[in-house]
């Protein structure tokens, strides 16, 4: 049966490139070739020329940065800021004769120093930055070592009077001087005592006074502190204080738990009134050369500046060594029997001022 090409040209034209195909295989064979040698080539340049994505740099994991730390000048105890360290600082005259007791505002003192103000009467010099208690005293007058030991915090000086020599040197224009005969109404007489015990005076009043006079900050020179840790064995945990007799003379019990000490003095538990037990972390004795001067009538003058003996309990240990203040401008310093620095555990520091002739400390394990 025959096509009939006339009535399917479709048919009739690939039958015809049949026919040309067989009269012209080999350059039928070439065009494919190099046709398909050219699509081969497009799609190897294609990708070969396609471009590369690299990939992304390592980068090691930046770890952030530690919160800085601050510490109190002071106490070396850690503060929220740097802020925190410029505060400014008061020092406060608080009495110690039996008619005084209890005080006020002793267990917030960050530094204290403790010395006989005349007859025996021990009195404190207070520092405070950090802590500000609602009420504080009895307030009294100053003398002069306890000027040269508060020169070094860039202090206010609290105080009802003085000795002579005492009030020329606060008085001399080189002082943040706020004693209460120029300031009376940041002061007040407290009606449950009788003068001269009576004077009172808050941190609410205080920080007003230091504010109207510009005392906003201070740069106080730090002792070396460090971090407390209770040693397993204590080698000191009953510590005796001669100072001048019964009255005044104090002792310490030693708490492991607490890594503080226990103040009592006069025979009984030394409590702040409105704050009760007194504990300091670090108790330090120094053996200070004491004699009598006349200035108004005879008083008590140590000497302040140079170096002596001191006696350090802390971590329930016993550290002897010296003490060191070459000028009255600069920071009490402690060096070990071998010269070493010591640096005192970080929290309240009381430190006392035994005269090197009639004092005297003693301590059991």
């Amino acid at each position: 049966m025959k096509t009939n090409y006339h009535k399917n040209p479709i048919a009739a034209k690939l039958t015809a490139l049949r026919a040309l195909i067989n009269r012209h295989r080999v350059v039928t064979l070439i065009i494919v070739g190099a046709v398909g040698i050219m699509a081969i080539g497009g799609i190897a340049y294609s990708f070969w020329n396609a471009p590369v994505s690299k990939p992304a740099p390592y980068t090691i994991p930046q770890r952030p940065k530690p919160k800085p730390k601050y510490y109190s000048p002071l106490t070396g105890l850690e503060v929220p800021s740097q802020v925190d360290t410029t505060k400014p600082v008061t020092a406060i005259m608080i009495e110690n004769s039996p008619d005084a007791r209890p005080q006020s505002g002793l267990k917030d003192g960050e530094v204290v120093y403790e010395a006989i103000a005349e007859g025996g009467i021990t009195r404190f010099l207070v520092l405070y930055q950090q802590n500000k208690p609602d009420l504080i005293g009895p307030v009294r007058s100053v003398r002069p070592y306890y000027l040269d030991w508060a020169r070094p915090y860039d202090a206010s000086i609290a105080h009802v009077g003085g000795s002579s020599l005492a009030l020329q040197q606060v008085r001399d224009g080189s002082w943040r001087d706020i004693d209460q005969f120029f300031n009376g109404s940041y002061y007040w007489r407290a009606s449950d005592r009788y003068a001269p015990h009576n004077v009172y005076t808050s941190f609410a009043k205080l920080d007003a006074l230091n504010q109207a006079k510009g005392y906003t900050s201070s740069h106080p020179a730090e002792m070396k502190r460090t971090d407390g840790k209770a040693v397993s064995q204590p080698d000191a945990t009953s510590i005796s204080v001669h100072i001048s007799g019964p009255l005044y003379d104090s002792s310490y019990t030693y708490d492991k738990t607490s890594n503080a000490y226990t103040r009592s003095e006069g025979g009984e538990v030394h409590n702040d009134r409105e704050k009760g037990a007194i504990t300091p972390a670090v108790v330090v004795v120094m053996e200070v050369p004491t004699t009598q001067v006349f200035e108004d009538t005879f008083r008590e003058s140590m000497q302040t500046t140079g170096s002596g003996k001191v006696t350090i309990f802390q971590n329930g240990t016993v550290i002897q060594g010296n003490w060191h203040k070459n000028t009255a401008a600069d920071q009490l310093s402690f060096t070990d029997a071998d010269g070493k620095d010591i640096s005192l555990v970080r929290g309240q520091t009381w430190i006392t001022a035994i005269p090197s002739d009639t004092g005297s400390v003693s301590w059991q394990k």
